[in-house]
């Protein structure tokens, strides 16, 4: 299931991998509360496609990396994360993919280290600085009743209300119904990886985490139906991308695009990194 691992400092990263390993590298970053089998139909398409794909379950999601304290999980030890796994697997320059939290993880990546990137991909969550824009109440949207849920995941043992039967009844209320269900709960019922899971929240300033303009080419897709970002923070984002930019509206989609709409992203997705080897 996890043909790959990754050393990264005193961490070991699990990871899916596809494709020759001569081929461009693409990391993918997986949300919450998933893992990496939530990019199994990207790993196929881009493998096939002679794109060395690889999906690490991320800090927290391994157990070879899942440190204790809340600092542990801020945003520049993500960041870090990421550049050294392309390091650990030779790569000066790649492809950067993320979903959720592995897409605010990406926003930040670029923006901190563009050089690193052939190409950013951005799955339902909008430009750190679009989305804290929207999340203030003076903005009008409706992106801060949308996000009353984050003020709960903060809060000290929220864990322990969040066990199998609560991620299976989520993610079924909530279109995923049918998919990799089972692997996401195996993932976050592992010893601490709920606690990790939450602290990503709890160690990040969603309203002060701002990051620079985009210097990278961009694909944003996101789609109408999901109920945790709304149109005005995905729009604005437009504004903080100063590269060849691409923004995809996927019509009544849930949060859930990777494995929902796999066809239509895959199809988005191997076109981006065609035009951006």
């Amino acid at each position: 299931m996890y043909p790959l691992e990754i050393p990264v400092g005193p961490f070991v990263f699990r990871a899916r991998e596809a494709g020759p390993k001569a081929g461009p590298l693409a990391l993918l970053l997986h949300g919450f509360p998933q893992s990496s089998a939530e990019w199994k139909a990207q790993l196929a398409a881009l493998g096939a496609a002679g794109i060395r794909a690889v999906a690490p379950d991320q800090r927290g999601y391994s157990p070879g990396a899942r440190p204790d304290g809340v600092s542990a999980y801020h945003i520049d030890h993500l960041v870090a994360d990421v550049l050294g796994m392309a390091d650990a697997l030779g790569a000066e320059r790649f492809h950067l993919v993320g979903h959720d939290w592995g897409a605010i993880v990406a926003w930040h990546v670029a923006a901190r280290h563009p050089d690193r990137l052939r190409s950013l991909t951005i799955v339902s969550v909008p430009h750190p600085n679009a989305f804290a824009r929207a999340l203030d109440p003076a903005s009008g949207t409706d992106q801060p009743e949308r996000s009353t849920y984050i003020s709960g995941f903060k809060q000290p043992g929220a864990e322990d209300a969040m066990g199998e039967a609560f991620l299976r009844m989520a993610f079924g209320a909530s279109g995923l119904a049918g998919h990799d269900v089972e692997d996401h709960v195996r993932v976050l019922s592992e010893p601490g990886a709920m606690r990790a899971g939450l602290d990503w929240y709890r160690a990040y300033d969603f309203f002060g985490q701002h990051a620079a303009r985009i210097q990278v080419p961009t694909l944003f897709v996101w789609s109408t139906g999901d109920p945790a970002l709304g149109r005005d923070g995905a729009e604005w984002t437009a504004e903080y991308v100063d590269a060849p930019y691409r923004f995809v509206v996927i019509e009544d989609g849930p949060h859930w695009l990777p494995e929902t709409h796999a066809g239509a992203l895959n199809s988005l997705l191997l076109e981006h990194l065609a035009a951006h080897r």
